[in-house]
């Protein structure tokens, strides 16, 4: 693969994954997860952590990190409904 595209991946595959850390720090300011769900963002968990595994299984650079990014920022999310539910 092209290094440049693969750099290019990391930064968008980063990038994109800050939605989870915007939705944390909304509930933390609002000290309130009423209108988030708990479903789908344990749905979102179990799916990008899948994606960081198979990063592992495949040795993919771009995917190992932008599925850390988003196994933290989802579980964060996670935790943060449960804690202001």
């Amino acid at each position: 693969m092209n290094k440049w595209y693969r750099r290019y991946m990391i930064f968008i595959g980063i990038f994109g994954q800050f939605l989870f850390y915007s939705q944390f720090y909304t509930i933390l300011q609002h000290k309130s997860a009423h209108d988030v769900s708990l479903v789908g963002f344990i749905g979102g968990f179990i799916s990008v952590f899948s994606w960081f595994i198979y990063g592992v299984m495949l040795n993919d650079k771009p995917l190992i990190i932008s599925n850390i990014i988003a196994s933290i920022g989802a579980l964060l999310v996670v935790m943060a409904i449960l804690v202001y539910q």
